[in-house]
This record gives structure tokens, sequence and C-alpha cells, in this order.
């Protein structure tokens, strides 16, 4: 359990945002399963471009559960200001700051990880944006620019000092992207070093490696990514093992196939009869890309163009999943 400003996080499991990923049915299917605070995808600092039709369904925190917590990403401290300034007037409980993501198109824009070479602009970014809002503001950042450059306690020192009031760290460098190991050093030190909740991030794909990480680091909680595409309800797993030490039994497939039919019929809800269907492609292929016939399976699902074709197709390959592996 941990504080952000006024909300108590009774889970120290954490939905990470991603890009294409936390839309408003995958933040809610997470919440539901076991995470403790979810952050939605972010959005660009940039107002001129909330008009597009993918910022208006970043933007929707219709019936979100709170805090509602939005993230922000962007190199310019007024921008930064402004954009905080119009979520939370859109419903937004907690601003998270981006200075985590390396892809190319962020980093080019200096947004992103690529904020961690310039100090000075991080201090004056952080102390706009928390000037600009009276709600909690967060950060996640990387533990560095490059393997010989961690300056991520700098930067933490930093962002403490500027009245951010959480601090997830990714513990790979801007350079690593997604590669290579993760380092846990950087977190353990940033902890030591702050009085704010501080989050470790990177490759925690299991209950006992998240128990694992947090003895080492004495995170306060972690953020789970790329780990909960397709697998959800790794959030209960990962709280259930670090409240009980007992491991939860993995889902059964019928359980499976109620979550997916759940997270696909959300989709088609939110995004339309076009959209909707062509957004549950990738989803579907991770829900199903370690079962058996998964890929075979999800190569025909890609061309379905329907809502009522993908569910008949999930029911169908349900029973012949079932079937196999009642016979195996």
């Amino acid at each position: 359990m941990f504080r952000i400003g006024p909300y108590t996080i009774d889970s120290q499991v954490i939905l990470a945002p991603m890009a294409g990923v936390t839309d408003r049915p995958f933040r809610q299917l997470c919440r539901k399963l076991g995470a403790g605070l979810v952050v939605s995808e972010m959005v660009t600092s940039d107002t001129r471009l909330w008009n597009t039709r993918k910022s208006s369904y970043r933007l929707n925190h219709t019936g979100d559960v709170e805090p509602r917590s939005v993230q922000i990403a962007g190199g310019e401290p007024q921008m930064m200001a402004e954009a905080a300034r119009m979520n939370v007037e859109r419903g937004a409980q907690i601003i998270d700051i981006n200075m985590g993501c390396p892809a190319k198109k962020v980093c080019n824009k200096a947004a992103g990880s690529a904020l961690l070479k310039d100090e000075p602009l991080v201090r004056d970014i952080l102390r706009a944006v928390v000037d600009a809002v009276d709600v909690p503001v967060t950060l996640k950042i990387r533990t560095g620019w490059a393997p010989g450059q961690r300056n991520g306690l700098a930067i933490a020192r930093i962002a403490e000092d500027a009245g951010i009031q959480a601090l997830a760290v990714h513990g790979r460098t801007r350079a690593c992207g997604y590669k290579g190991e993760v380092e846990y050093d950087t977190i353990s030190q940033i902890k030591q070093a702050l009085d704010i909740p501080v989050f470790a991030n990177g490759d925690i794909i299991s209950p006992q490696k998240a128990k694992q990480v947090l003895d080492y680091t004495h995170a306060d909680g972690v953020l789970i990514g790329r780990a909960a595409q397709g697998r959800p309800w790794l959030f209960r797993e990962i709280d259930h093992y670090l409240r009980t030490g007992n491991l939860l039994p993995e889902p059964k497939l019928e359980e499976v196939k109620a979550i997916l039919l759940g997270h696909l019929q959300e989709l088609y809800t939110f995004y339309g009869d076009f959209m909707g269907p062509r957004i549950a492609r990738k989803h579907v292929g991770w829900y199903l890309h370690s079962q058996p016939e998964g890929s075979t399976f999800r190569k025909a699902f890609n061309k379905l163009e329907s809502a009522e074709e993908q569910t008949s197709a999930i029911e169908d390959f349900f029973v012949q999943l079932m079937n196999y592996k009642a016979s195996a």
C-alpha cells in the first residue's frame, strides 16, 4: 500500500502506460483483475493535435476507476503545463510525465527518454507541470541516457525537489531500448535516496520476479507493461503472491475465453464497428500466441472484418482447444 497525493493505492502492482495498448477497455480490465493503479496511453502535449481520432480515444476517461492517471509527453515546459491543465479539466486526477519512452519518433522530438540528457530542461518541465495543476504529478524515467551515462539518480532528486509525488524507473537506459538485461541497482539507489514512492519497471513477467525485484530494490511497487499483453490476470497473480506467498493456479481455458470475449466486446463498443475489430486483432494474437495452433488461427482471424465473425471464430477455437486438451 502507498499513497500518491490524496489517493491510497492498495495493491503494489501497477499497469504501465503503453501507447496503442493501455486504452480504456484494457485499463478497466486490468483494474478489475488486480492492478492497484492503471495509467493511460501517452497523450501528446501538443494540444493542436488533440482533434485527431487517435487523441479523442486517448483522452476519453469516461467510466475509468479512480484515481484516473493520464500520461503526457513533450519537451516544452509551457506546452506540457497547458496539456496537464487541459487533461485535468477533462477528468485526470493524476498527471504522469513520460521521460521513459525510448521510441525514436518520441525521442526525435526531444521528448520521452531523450529529455534525460538535459537536466535543466527536466527541472523546468517538472516545475512547470507541478505548478500548473492542483492534482498529483508523477514521472516515468529510465536509469539514464546510455550505459555510461546513468544519471537516473540525479534526475530522481530533481524530480522530488520539483514536487513530483511518485517515480517509476525502467531499469534500462534510453540507448538500450528494450534489449539486454535490466539492472535494478540504479532503482535501488534511487529508492534509498528519495522519500516519495518509487516503482520498479522492466522485465517483470511473473509473481516470483516481482517479489525478487521488490526485495532487491525495496521499491514501493512494480510497473507491469508488456508482460500483461494477453495476460491481464498477471496482476491478480502478482498481487496474491505478494500478499500471501502463494501462487494462484493458471486460469482455466473457460475463464481465459470469458476474459478474452469480454475484452473484445469492450473494444467493439469503445472503437465502433470498423476500428474495433481491427484493434482486436493484436490483442487476440497476444492472448493466443502460446496456445496450440494459436499462430495458425491468428492468420485466419486477422482476415475477419466484423465483430460477429471474430466472436464466432473465438468460440470455435476454444471448443477445439478444450477438446484437444481433454484428449491430450
